[in-house]
This record gives C-alpha cells, structure tokens and sequence, in this order.
C-alpha cells in the first residue's frame, strides 16, 4: 500500500522561491525491485526477472503451487509512521528555506524501506517451503528451508529511486 498525498497548486502565481519549495515537494520515493534486476539462473533454466519473482511471492502463484508470502507492503507498513514524521519535517524545513531537506528525506525513507522488506524477507512468518522445493535445494547443495531466501540475490535485489511527479499546475 503507498503513501501518497494529493496537493493542486497552481505555481505560475507564486514567487520564486515558494516555486522551487513546490518543485521539491512534487519528488517521491518508490522502494521496490528495478524492472532490469534479473535472477541468477541454475542450471538448465532460464533466467527470471526479480521483478517478475517478487509480485509472484507477494501474492502467490497457484498455478505453480506457490502460496502468497506478502513481505513488500508489510516491510513498508513497518516504516510509514516514520516516513510520514519524516516528511512532515522535511516539509516544514523547506518552507523554511531548507530546499534540500525534502530530497534527503525521500532518500532516508528509501533507505529505511528497503532495510525494512529485507527484514520481513529474514523474520517473516511465511508458508514453509513444500518438500519437493526442499529437495530441490539439497540437490543444488543449499540447505536452507526459509522461504524467499535461497542465494540472497533476491533479498539484495530490492531498491529505490526518488522521482519528480507532477502535482499538478507547473
């Protein structure tokens, strides 16, 4: 679930200086996995996008017997009371004349965000593994049976980038 916000300003009769706070404040930050992040193939198949594997875990695949095992929206339910004191702030020193702070602050939530689905991918109370993808494992040599961690590359695949959105009138 995101946290947005929705805010029409017609800009083109505000001073210069309440046009660059407005311009700050039109960023956003999305935490996710990048669409070119692309999973490390075993042998004998083909590679997959992390993308592609994380919507599949998040909300499961039962035509490949896979059960929903949610961690992004979770992971960043975790931090949104944090983000919103964040962006309150950043808002406020802006306003202030601090036109960096907004930016620095989309950056920390990104940070936190994706600290904070790591997390869940490691503490997550998920649907254990079926026999057959145990089995599975041993025969590559793994021996672990936590759900969402296999090599790790999933896990460390998950990023973020702040954007500009228009908010409507500049």
């Amino acid at each position: 679930m995101a946290i947005t916000s929705k805010l029409t300003i017609t800009t083109s009769k505000l001073d210069p200086f309440s046009r660059a706070v407005m311009r700050e404040l039109e960023k956003r930050v999305a935490i996710g996995i990048p669409g070119d992040s692309v999973h490390p193939a075993e042998k004998g198949e083909a590679p997959i996008n992390n993308a592609v594997l994380g919507y599949r875990f998040e909300t499961g695949d039962p035509e490949k017997n896979l059960p929903a095992r949610p961690h992004l929206v979770p992971g960043i339910e975790t931090i949104r009371e944090q983000a919103v004191e964040r962006l309150k702030m950043a808002a406020a020193k802006a306003f202030l004349g601090d036109l960096t702070a907004p930016e620095k602050a989309l950056h920390a939530i990104g940070l936190l965000g994706v600290s904070a689905v790591q997390q869940q991918i490691t503490d997550g109370a998920f649907a254990p593994l079926a026999e057959r993808t145990i089995k599975g494992r041993l025969r590559r040599g793994r021996t672990g049976t936590k759900p969402l961690i296999d090599t790790g590359a999933y896990r460390r695949s998950f990023s973020y980038v702040v954007t500009r959105r228009n908010i409507g009138g500049s």
